[in-house]
């Protein structure tokens, strides 16, 4: 499944994008690093996407919180 995702160019995040239906945050680091996490609630992912501070709001809330994996 391919999330669509949206440019964020800061703090080392270069795109992220969240698929409601199947709760996963993709998030896109510079460098190339490529994350997804799952089990993120509409909320979470809204306040992350919407952060003027994203790398921060993804170490406080959803780094350690939500199972991830490497793609």
């Amino acid at each position: 499944m391919a999330i669509t995702r949206q440019s964020i160019g800061r703090g080392g995040i270069r795109s992220a994008g969240y698929d409601r239906a199947s709760r996963l945050l993709e998030i896109e680091f510079e460098g190339g690093r490529i994350v997804q996490h799952t089990g993120v609630g509409d909320e979470i992912a809204r306040r992350f996407l919407s952060s003027g501070s994203p790398a921060s709001y993804y170490r406080d809330n959803i780094e350690e919180e939500f199972p991830q994996k490497r793609l």
